[in-house]
């Protein structure tokens, strides 16, 4: 037993000793043990300052940058900016370029100032590359002096004041707005769109007469029950042809002014009701809304178009005047995996005049080039995108299952089919996608093939010539 306490003893006395040491010493004690560090909180929270302690009144703020990285396969007879050729006739390695750009930079601001009183303010620059975004002094894009790209005009996109009448029933609003008519892409948000963007020609007027799809104008919008609608007097954009100096060549164009116009747009949400609040409709929901909605909608600008013939006979004014009809569903399919449905179709039928018709490049590299006879359209990416006659447009996308680190991919198409009256060939063309959402649509990466068709001039018909490609990647963060 003494044996036994003895040795207990001595090992006791060790420990303390050995403690003793290790603290003299400076040796690092055992570190307790650490709770593991919070998960990281990635959800979005909008930027709102208070202006009362109920939070009734209120101002939000938002910006947002889209850049694309793109690859455009060009139309025949592109040139350059040193007007060497680059449609890949004499070598495929050629027919492409490539560029890195701003596609949108905007900052956005509205108040609530009281429940019954808003306002909202919008600004931004739009498409800027290596040379287009500024005005050289040989005009908007040239390739030779000034400074091209830079520098481009930051200006106002909205400005308008509404006031509540009847709540959710009717609120009234002036100023440079964007409560347009024909579609629901035509008040289409920038935001939160399926594909990477827009087709363009959802804008019907855009920069004509229109401030990039704005106009200025007196508008009513509301909800009755079910009954979505939005309702526009405007004054149109003084922007055209002087009459004197319109061609006879049998087309119709844009002619100076001074004609009211009116816009509208009304549908039926038959599941989930969406908001109004803010003319900007959704692009897709993600899952977080079960919307199944058809509408329907026009926009009318008296003798807008001047349309002389070629043999100098016929002169006469020509009403403007767009149509559209669509349907839109976003459907979620399994809200524990995440995945969710969204398409909408849209109807477009055009009336801007005999034989209107325009050509559109988006990001074009190389819109100081004139039309070829190769290309009807123009250089770089320019295309047949609004006229008179008809357009059919659909897009689809699946949200795949969240990963495990709460992104999500979606992969996506786009069908056009248009059908102008100035053009004797109509055309289809295609797009293909896929999104990939960092944190939804405030953090996400799209990269996006999309095809466009050539025309080319044959005698006095224009005619159809094969088609051309463009691939372009875009970053998109928004808060």
């Amino acid at each position: 037993m003494n044996k036994r306490f003895y040795s207990l003893l001595f090992f006791a006395v060790c420990v303390q000793v050995t403690a003793l040491f290790a603290q003299a010493t400076g040796a690092p004690a055992a570190p307790p043990a650490t709770p593991p560090p919070p998960a990281v909180d990635h959800s979005y929270k909008p930027l709102t300052l208070k202006l009362n302690d109920s939070g009734s009144k209120y101002v939000r703020f938002i910006m947002w940058h889209q850049i694309w990285a793109t690859a455009t396969q060009n139309n025949p007879g592109t040139k350059d900016i040193n007007g060497k050729l680059i449609d890949g006739s004499d070598g495929a390695d050629k027919a492409w370029s490539t560029d890195l750009a701003i596609r949108r930079s905007r900052f956005l601001a509205y108040a609530q100032i009281s429940p019954r009183c808003l306002i909202l303010t919008h600004w931004g620059i739009n498409n800027q590359s290596f040379i287009n975004g500024a005005t050289a002094p040989n005009g908007p894009n040239a390739a030779s002096g000034g400074n091209q790209g830079k520098k481009p005009q930051l200006f106002i996109h909205d400005a308008w004041t509404e006031f509540e009448v009847a709540k959710d029933k009717l609120y009234l609003g002036a100023g440079l707005h964007y409560w347009n008519g024909v579609s629901r892409l035509s008040s289409q948000s920038t935001l939160n769109f399926m594909t990477m963007d827009a087709p363009i020609f959802n804008w019907h007027n855009i920069e004509v007469t229109d401030q990039f799809a704005r106009q200025f104008g007196i508008y009513a919008k509301g909800q009755l029950g079910r009954l979505d609608y939005r309702v526009a007097l405007n004054k149109p954009f003084a922007s055209g042809t002087a009459p004197g100096a319109v061609a006879k060549n049998g087309v119709a164009v844009n002619v100076l002014n001074e004609n009211w116009a009116t816009a509208g747009y009304v549908n039926w949400m038959f599941w989930d009701k969406e908001s109004n609040k803010l003319p900007f409709f959704m692009g897709s929901y993600l899952g977080g809304k079960k919307v199944f909605n058809i509408g329907a909608g026009w926009y009318s600008h008296p003798d807008a178009s001047l349309y002389k013939s070629a043999d100098g006979r016929d002169s006469s004014y020509q009403n403007q005047l767009a149509l559209g009809a669509d349907v839109y569903i976003d459907l979620p399919l399994n809200k524990t995996k995440g995945t969710a449905l969204n398409f909408s179709a849209t109807y477009y039928n055009f009336n801007y005049g005999t034989n209107y018709i325009r050509n559109i490049g988006i990001l074009n590299l190389h819109t100081a080039a004139p039309p070829t006879t190769e290309s009807w359209a123009g250089a770089g990416n320019a295309q047949p995108t609004i006229g008179t006659g008809s357009i059919i447009y659909a897009q689809a996308g699946y949200l795949l299952p969240k990963l495990k680190n709460g992104t999500a991919f979606m992969p996506y198409a786009t069908f056009t089919h248009k059908n102008f009256e100035r053009l004797a060939d109509p055309s289809s063309q295609f797009g293909l996608g896929l999104n990939y959402f960092v944190t939804g649509h405030n953090a996400k990466l799209t990269l996006e093939y999309q095809t466009r068709p050539v025309y080319q001039l044959n005698g006095t018909d224009i005619v159809r010539n094969g088609s051309r490609g463009e691939l372009i990647l875009q970053t998109h963060i928004f808060l």
